[in-house]
């Protein structure tokens, strides 16, 4: 059985307020795209006492496999399912530490694919419990559709939003972008505009209006992110911006424009509803 997790972008990003835990306040809305991984699992024959097997292909994949969050989304659900051993297959086309949450789908991805091939009737709800244990923005890849985050990125609010027909650019320079890092140089403030009315309002005034807080830390690290940015607003992009904590930047363009020739890791895309 194989499935096809899907990347997001963040569409704005505000850092409100530092919690009590060290961890911080944030609103965002996840937006779901059509860059995909490949997600197989079959039936492990002759498994010699182990409980899976594990086979990356594609983009590279750092890490011990046990730290996998595929990996982790199968475990998880062993301890509370006899499920039998399987061979996990990833090909990994969504690049790592690109702020597109590809780990993230691949674990909730996958565990839609155990839930639907062992027959586990898990519900939607279950699944985005069991999601939420792996991480804040797993759980959005469940229902898979234009959502508002809160909290640490793991309190959902389904909004009304549809891209469809726009064309989508998205760019990984080869740098990497820690996330703590990112946090600690960040002030936590209010936005000056809501991001829920924001939203609402046509693309083409998002530019004024649309703000990631994280650029403000990253772009003077990583001076090349802001030129990506900048570049893609240089071609005609209605709108660009970081997703996440970076490193990616995407730019959407109106539907009918031949998209630009960009250098780097480029990915053309053509939106459509989910």
């Amino acid at each position: 059985m194989i499935s096809f997790p899907n990347a997001k972008i963040n569409l704005g990003l505000h850092i409100t307020e530092k919690r009590p835990d060290g961890y911080h306040n944030l609103e965002t809305v996840f937006y779901p795209i059509p860059l995909e991984d490949a997600l197989e699992i079959h039936p492990l024959l002759n498994a010699n006492g182990r409980s899976f097997a594990f086979h990356p292909s594609g983009l590279e994949i750092a890490g011990r496999v046990e730290d996998n969050l595929v990996v982790k989304a199968y475990l998880l659900l062993k301890d509370t399912f006899e499920l039998p051993p399987i061979n996990i297959h990833l090909f990994k086309h969504i690049p790592s530490g690109a702020g597109m949450g590809g780990g993230s789908s691949d674990a909730a991805f996958m565990l839609k694919l155990l839930n639907e091939r062992f027959s586990l009737q898990l519900t939607v709800e279950q699944l985005e419990d069991y999601a939420a244990i792996l991480g804040a923005d797993c759980a959005f890849f469940i229902r898979n559709k234009p959502t508002f985050a809160s909290g640490i990125g793991n309190v959902f609010s389904p909004i009304d939003l549809s891209l469809s027909g726009y064309q989508l650019i998205v760019i990984k320079p080869d740098v990497f972008v820690s996330t703590r890092d990112a946090f600690s140089k960040i002030t936590p403030q209010q936005p000056e505009f809501a991001l829920q009315e924001v939203i609402k309002r046509p693309v083409n005034e998002w530019k004024e209006y649309l703000v990631n807080d994280f650029e403000a830390s990253v772009f003077p690290q990583f001076p090349v992110i802001r030129e990506i940015k900048e570049e893609l607003y240089r071609q005609g992009a209605i709108y660009a911006a970081m997703s996440g904590s970076g490193s990616s930047v995407f730019g959407l363009f109106a539907p009918a424009v031949t998209l630009p020739e960009m250098k780097g890791q480029c990915y053309q895309l053509a939106l459509t509803n989910q």
